[in-house]
């Protein structure tokens, strides 16, 4: 036994309430090593002087390359716990507590793992709505200006403060309006909008007022026709909150450049110095060092009641559903803390969404963001099955350790993309294979956590530069067959919780073949998604126990039948058989 690779955190991802009477407790532990695995746990203010201590048995809930997880569920009336350990290798066993070992049950309570309340204001509490999201992103700019088509003008128009706002394809408000049939054909029942607000650039990320449409857009009356057809159509609309750095024009930092260290505006700024240097690299904090995005002094509490108010703003006058938080990281926690409180008040499930790029713990215990963009995820994606970096069970691994990295409740909410408007178009990274693509949207689509499809995407648009990927929609050259492939998978989804709420389980990682196996199963039934990632036609490994039927193949989509005894995967197909 590897006691090095043991490992459990308190009061984190390895221990967490799931309600006010279940406790979740993970173990990690080396590959491989233990044979068993039981958690003692007790009432850590039991009035007897010794505690009476409750067993249960750990399950291995899976595996990456190096370790091995173990996982069980504390249901007891209990609110203040204490536990430990005992774990077996077949030759020894050790008590595990405190962060030591130990080979005799001789300690007391106080060196027991604790959690010391559970306590419901805590508990991080997601959005029961966004568990059942489908998400497509649009990139307002590039997606349409009218029913099926988009201008692709560039346009210039004088906004309300004499500066030009400037456009680059086109696209409007209206034109998202007048899709909305096309998107709930998709099966999508959320959107998330790249920014809208008014701003100098065609991408809106250098925000000029917080409070208004960008009039290559629209106006506020387009936004609320889009929010409540959308709603009318069980679609929710997600924005796009730039809270980090504002345009060098917002008006703040105008008073800022006219007044220099007498603006009032001053210390809504990150470490200015005076006289401003309004140059590249700017002598001031800026969103990378673009001199016209300066960042906000976001710990200034003025700053922090300014942007509550456009938080809920928007909430309570047009019912937005949530945020999606740009450059979240670099962004004080308090912050964040202080803005999901504003929002909560107003709207108790709205779903707040971090751009973090890396891992997100630290945001997401419940008291800043619901879900972060799970570029992880996009990652693992692209070295499988775009690029073929990793084999079965080298994806299968790494899917392993992401999915051990937060919260379940947070892992289920996770929003999981392929590509975004931040990075080459995942067909890209295919090299134009689209068998590729449709091979990770089937996955991507059958996976635990929120998919999020890219506008565009189920037509094959492709690109490697910030121009290409994001380009117009390509409405009159829609791809035959693509847009259903997609659709049939959403659909899949949303019929069957094993897919939204359900365990996962890797089945089999078969290197020869290529094929990669795995379970989605919860109370009411079970799937196995079998993906094939190679040229070669294979033969199907069949479930040896039970009665199973094809629900979904790569050729034939939704079409349910018999499950035959010498099934055949072409290349780079997928099958999804279900138990009956």
């Amino acid at each position: 036994m590897r006691l090095e690779a043991i490992k459990h955190e308190p009061l984190s991802h390895q221990a967490f309430a799931l309600n006010e009477h279940e406790l979740v407790i993970r173990l990690r532990a080396g590959k491989g090593d233990l044979t068993g695995c039981t958690l003692y746990y007790g009432n850590r203010v039991d009035c007897h002087e010794k505690i009476t201590m409750y067993p249960l048995e750990m399950v291995n809930i899976g595996s990456d390359a190096l370790f091995d997880y173990y996982e069980c569920s504390i249901k007891s009336q209990y609110t203040r716990i204490c536990y430990y350990f005992y774990l077996e290798d077949g030759e020894e066993g050790y008590y595990y507590l405190g962060g030591r070992f130990e080979k005799h049950a001789d300690f007391n309570r106080t060196e027991f793992f604790q959690f010391p309340y559970i306590h419901r204001a805590d508990i991080a509490r997601i959005p029961e709505w966004a568990k059942e999201t489908v998400m497509y992103q649009i990139f307002p700019d590039s997606f349409a200006s009218g029913y099926r088509t988009i201008s692709q003008k560039k346009a210039q128009i004088t906004n309300k403060y004499q500066e030009l706002s400037v456009s680059l394809n086109g696209g409007t408000l209206q034109g998202i309006t007048a899709n909305l049939d096309y998107i709930q054909k998709l099966g999508i029942n959320c959107l998330y909008l790249n920014p809208i607000f008014i701003a100098g650039t065609y991408h809106k990320y250098d925000i000029v007022d917080y409070l208004d449409i960008d009039p290559c857009l629209g106006t506020k009356e387009d936004f609320k026709k889009l929010v409540d057809e959308a709603h009318g159509r069980g679609i929710r609309v997600i924005l796009d909150g730039v809270f980090n750095h504002c345009s060098s024009r917002f008006f703040a930092f105008a008073d800022v450049l006219e007044k220099g260290e007498k603006s009032r505006y001053k210390d809504w700024f990150y470490e200015l110095h005076f006289p401003i240097q309004y140059t590249t690299p700017p002598n001031y904090q800026a969103f990378a060092y673009v001199k016209e995005m300066p960042k906000l002094n976001t710990a200034n509490s003025e700053v922090v009641d300014y942007f509550c108010k456009v938080g809920t703003y928007w909430i309570e006058q047009f019912n937005i559903d949530g945020w999606r938080l740009d450059v979240a990281n670099e962004v004080n926690h308090d912050f964040w803390r202080s803005f999901r409180k504003a929002v909560r008040a107003v709207k108790e499930d709205a779903f707040l969404i971090g751009e973090i790029w890396e891992d997100s713990e630290v945001w997401l215990n419940g008291d800043q963001f619901d879900s972060t963009m799970n570029y992880r995820f996009s990652n693992i994606c692209r070295s499988f099955f775009a690029k073929q970096e990793i084999d079965e069970r080298g994806f299968a691994d790494q899917l392993m350790t992401m999915l051990m990295r937060y919260q379940s409740p947070v892992t289920y909410a996770q929003m999981n993309l392929l590509d975004s408007h931040d990075v080459p178009r995942f067909l890209f990274y295919c090299k134009e294979d689209a068998r590729r693509l449709r091979l990770a949207a089937c996955f991507h689509l059958t996976f635990v956590g929120i998919p999020s499809i890219f506008y565009g995407d189920e037509q094959l648009i492709s690109g490697e530069k910030e121009t290409d990927y994001r380009r117009p929609m390509p409405w009159q050259a829609e791809q035959e067959g693509c847009f259903e492939y997609y659709q049939s998978l959403v659909q899949l989804r949303k019929q069957f919780s094993a897919f939204t709420k359900g365990d996962f389980k890797a089945i089999q990682c078969d290197t020869e073949r290529k094929l990669m196996i795995y379970e989605r199963k919860d109370d009411n039934t079970c799937f196995w998604v079998i993906l094939h990632n190679g040229e070669e036609t294979v033969d199907l490994p069949l479930p040896k126990e039970g009665k199973w039927q094809v629900v979904w193949q790569t050729q034939s989509l939704g079409q349910v039948r018999p499950l035959i005894a010498q099934e055949k995967l072409a290349g780079y197909e997928a099958i999804i058989l279900q138990k009956q």
